[in-house]
């Protein structure tokens, strides 16, 4: 009987705090999924737990995350983006494979995309391979330094994007955004960037695990990840992430739209998008961060065999500082045979058109340099590098995290 009065203590208490939350802003004011989340247990638990601070202090807190999370997807308008981002986009052909698998997928239930992380064109890119294919555009969780000035304005009010402190470690924030996310999928499919942010190095970073939980815990029963790798011949900012190397703080967007502007002269590039086969969330206990970590690392593997070898990384791989022709090709021809053993999604054939396709756009951006003799010769040996780690995830072989059942 204790336990029974009890219960309805708690939820009487819900109810008010509920009830409190709703005073401080009208009820015409909210979205459906913001009154959603206020509604879900985990976040009236979280009001009821103290940490700290009053009640009134907490509510305002998930309140303050609420409105930066809150997001409008207005799907005329962002089809209609294609025609100013027409400067950009034509520097770039889209390429999709196995496109189909999406096409399925999102006719079965609840589609999560889960993509590496390139470029900062890999949101402008992948959303416009999917839209290309008629199909449901999904929201896309974008880190929160993407959502100043004008670019903001779109990502809140036209894409749909939800902005992401990635190393947030505000409990009533991570609350917030698990509960969220849970109430969004209720509603839309999802895109997200299993690395968090874009590699600096280029290698496949490994897995961050907090939007994976918070979409394993919404439990929707239709629910599936469509894991998705995104490869370029020259990723636009390869000069600026290479030379920053690690990054040690959030820099404004604005100043890296502006860098990239400088290297977006002369640019062009492919663009690969290529969609694995659905991974079910059956049989992963929301509860268990060791089931959550092998989950992620599963995907992770699942992207990198996904991701397109192009001739620019197998070319940066086999380089010396200076090498001939001759032997450049043959060393091309070694990697390219050590990673069709691995399984790898070749766009290369042998190293003679690896060396044909690659070494002008690598002269093109300064990277390497062609004497007339044919000798090849390192100009810049830091991206060079960059497009080499592109590969490394493919030569070292998975990692993996034992599952306990």
């Amino acid at each position: 009987m204790g336990n029974a009065v009890g219960a309805k203590s708690n939820e009487a208490n819900d109810l008010s705090i509920q009830a409190a939350i709703f005073d401080i802003v009208p009820s015409g004011m909210l979205d459906d999924i913001t009154q959603a989340v206020l509604a879900r247990e985990d976040v009236g638990r979280y009001l009821r737990g103290g940490h700290g601070q009053s009640e009134l202090e907490a509510r305002e807190r998930i309140h303050a995350y609420l409105d930066e999370l809150r997001t409008t997807q207005r799907y005329p308008i962002y089809r209609a983006l294609k025609h100013p981002l027409y400067p950009i986009l034509r520097k770039i052909e889209r390429i999709d494979e196995n496109v189909r698998i999406a096409q399925e997928a999102t006719r079965r239930g609840r589609t999560i995309y889960i993509s590496n992380h390139k470029s900062h064109l890999d949101y402008l890119v992948e959303p416009l391979v999917i839209d290309d294919n008629g199909i449901r555009p999904p929201v896309i969780a974008a880190g929160i330094n993407l959502f100043g000035g004008p670019l903001g304005l779109i990502h809140r009010h036209v894409t749909g994007a939800i902005p992401i402190r990635r190393n947030a470690k505000d409990p009533a924030y991570l609350v917030t955004l698990k509960a969220y996310v849970a109430e969004l999928l209720q509603r839309h499919d999802l895109l997200f960037y299993i690395e968090g942010g874009r590699s600096y190095t280029g290698e496949l970073k490994s897995p961050k695990t907090g939007l994976l939980h918070a979409a394993v815990q919404a439990e929707r029963v239709d629910s599936s990840i469509l894991p998705l790798a995104v490869s370029y011949d020259l990723v636009l900012e390869d000069h600026i992430l290479a030379h920053q190397g690690s990054k040690r703080r959030q820099r404004p967007f604005a100043r890296e739209v502006a860098e990239m502007v400088r290297f977006a002269v002369g640019y062009q590039s492919r663009a690969f998008v290529t969609f694995g086969a659905p991974i079910p969330l059956d049989g992963y206990d929301p509860e268990s961060r060791r089931d959550v970590m092998a989950l992620a690392h599963q995907i992770r593997d699942a992207i990198g065999r996904l991701y397109k070898v192009l001739p620019t990384a197998v070319v940066a791989a086999a380089m010396r500082p200076s090498i001939t022709r001759r032997e450049l090709e043959s060393r091309a021809d070694e990697l390219i045979e050590t990673l069709q053993a691995a399984g790898a999604n070749m766009g290369v054939e042998d190293g003679r058109c690896a060396v044909e396709e690659a070494a002008p756009l690598l002269e093109s951006r300064n990277i390497i340099f062609v004497e007339r003799g044919g000798r090849f010769r390192v100009r810049e040996r830091t991206v060079l590098r960059y497009y080499a780690r592109t590969l490394q995830h493919l030569l070292v072989g998975p990692r993996r995290t034992p599952r306990t059942h």
